[in-house]
């Protein structure tokens, strides 16, 4: 049942009123204080309730810090390196550790993070070491787990074998540690990034600061001797007393958005541009959209996305959107003006849920400022950026078709009986279906054969957007269908995360070239924990 249909069953005027209010304040990143002006009677009425977030109306949740409760205004940090241990050529090899940290955020109150401690270490940003590789390299990263629940490592958009690709099937035991092998092949160069993906725990270990960025490098790459700048892009709910916040009813239901956005690991940084630049840009968020702008008409161009460079450079772009999981190379002239602007999150409705009927949908996030931007005058010539940046040669014709549809599904009498929670801290009652169906470890969703084009059509039937991402390979966008129109993608490029709006279609040609099994699952990490997941077989 989707949220129209869900929305109709409306509860009691005072629960209802108590839900919408404390949606409210979860958005604004307060407490319930409005709750001051309902009389004894309707609190007593409401005392032997649970709040699916695992909190009672008696007992609202800890109140969150102040959004502007975080120190601003540092230089932007540069990103930790993961050392490579070996001498042998071609060859990567370094240690991950997932361990409990201890950072002081908030003033005067220390925050445990979970981190991932490169080679022993785990100096400098809570973002998990930078781990950068070349194409035709071997990998070997061995993965200690110090944590107190089982975790895996997900090399997200990552050509790598099934079985290297930490998947929830083969998750590493508290006190256990894994080696990851695998080699990456001729075209793989792009920006990635690594996380947990162990079922039902992917949300909270990401949260709890478990990410990390990869970039593969080629060695004929035109554009290796631009400046390179690495942003990425994280958000963290603090409670005021300087403690990861747990999630929320509405945290699971929307995916959970933090007070603070942190650029490498801090809030609101600054950054100086003296020469023409490239940036790699992370949405490492839960759930967070990030519609990017450099400010008022400063214009950047977009020369990458997920998998590596486009084809074509596409210039003049004043914005772009990148949805959870996504990310993208980008080019920032310096100019021959100084000027002054920032890096700006701006307005994105994704249809967030609200609890009551006259609610609807909560509003969007405003605007937001992500980082402070200056331009230094260059006296450097602008350097020339080449018609052509890599051949991104069509997919094929597919021989095979693959339906996936996105759906949601509220048991609203199950979220609201009292002390009703399933598992891990997780809402009864609310659930996120693909094809139907949610995730079933010993289920086959889809079955492909290896090497086959194939043409995928996904399917937004639920009333807020997904990001869809799939495990193994890059994928290229053929078109999208919206309000009865289908429209071409505008250009060819490799991706394996694509944002799909309520009611949207959205059609991929893609390849799976290893055998074994793969995921497919939305990115907002609260759906997937909560179902949104499902299994192809590769034969």
């Amino acid at each position: 049942m989707i949220r129209r249909e869900f929305l109709a069953r409306t509860l009691s005027a005072a629960v209802a009123s108590m839900f919408t209010r404390d949606v409210l304040a979860q958005h604004t990143g307060h407490d319930m204080s409005g709750m001051g002006d309902m009389d004894m009677k309707d609190m007593k009425g409401m005392a032997g309730m649970t709040h699916p977030s695992g909190a009672s109306p008696m007992h609202p949740a800890a109140a969150l810090a102040d959004a502007d409760a975080l120190p601003s205004g540092a230089p932007l940090a540069d990103l930790r390196k993961l050392a490579n241990e070996s001498r042998e050529p071609g060859v990567f090899r370094a240690t991950l550790v997932a361990q409990p940290v201890t950072r002081q955020m908030l003033p005067g109150y220390p925050t445990t993070f979970w981190s991932y401690a490169g080679n022993g270490t785990a100096d400098g940003p809570v973002v998990g070491p930078m781990i950068e590789v070349r194409e035709g390299d071997t990998v070997e990263i061995r993965f200690v787990n110090r944590l107190p629940q089982p975790s895996t490592i997900h090399w997200h958009g990552l050509p790598v074998p099934p079985d290297q690709d930490g998947n929830p099937s083969a998750p590493v035991a508290p006190g256990a540690s894994h080696v990851y092998r695998f080699t990456l092949p001729k075209g793989s160069a792009g920006t990635y990034w690594y996380h947990p993906h162990p079922h039902m725990l992917s949300a909270e270990q990401v949260f709890r600061g478990l990410a990390g960025p990869i970039v593969v490098r080629a060695a004929d790459d035109p554009l290796a001797a631009w400046p390179e700048r690495h942003l990425f892009l994280s958000d963290l709910k603090l409670s005021a007393d300087g403690t990861i916040a747990p999630n929320t009813m509405m945290d699971w239901m929307n995916g959970r958005e933090g007070q603070f956005v942190l650029v490498n690991g801090a809030r609101r940084p600054r950054i100086t541009v003296t020469s023409d630049e490239r940036w790699r840009v992370w949405n490492a968020c839960s759930a967070r959209y990030l519609r990017l702008s450099l400010g008022g008409d400063t214009r950047f161009t977009l020369i990458g996305t997920d998998g590596g460079l486009i084809e074509t450079p596409r210039e003049g772009l004043t914005e772009l959107l990148l949805a959870p999981g996504e990310r993208a190379e980008l080019l920032v002239r310096a100019g021959s003006q100084t000027s002054q602007t920032a890096l700006i999150a701006q307005v994105y409705d994704r249809r967030k849920m609200a609890m009551s009927h006259d609610a609807g949908s909560l509003p969007p996030e405003p605007a937001r400022v992500l980082a402070d931007v200056a331009f230094a005058a260059s006296s450097v010539d602008a350097r020339i950026l080449p018609d052509t940046l890599r051949p991104v040669p069509p997919p094929g014709a597919p021989v095979a078709r693959k339906n996936v549809v996105l759906s949601e599904k509220m048991d609203m009498a199950a979220m609201h009986k009292p002390g009703a929670t399933a598992g891990h801290g997780m809402p009864a009652g609310m659930t996120f279906l693909i094809n139907g169906a949610t995730f079933d470890p010993k289920r086959v969703t889809l079955t492909s054969r290896r090497g086959d084009v194939e043409l995928w059509s996904i399917e937004n039937r639920s009333d807020m957007d997904h990001p869809f991402h799939l495990h193994g390979t890059q994928f290229q966008v053929i078109e999208r269908e919206y309000g009865g129109v289908t429209t071409a993608e505008p250009f060819r490029a490799w991706r394996d995360t694509v944002n799909l709006r309520p009611d949207e279609i959205v059609r991929i040609a893609t390849v799976q070239n290893m055998a074994g099994s793969r995921m497919f699952h939305c990115h907002i990490l609260e759906h997937e924990d909560l179902g949104m997941m499902g299994t192809l077989k590769v034969i």
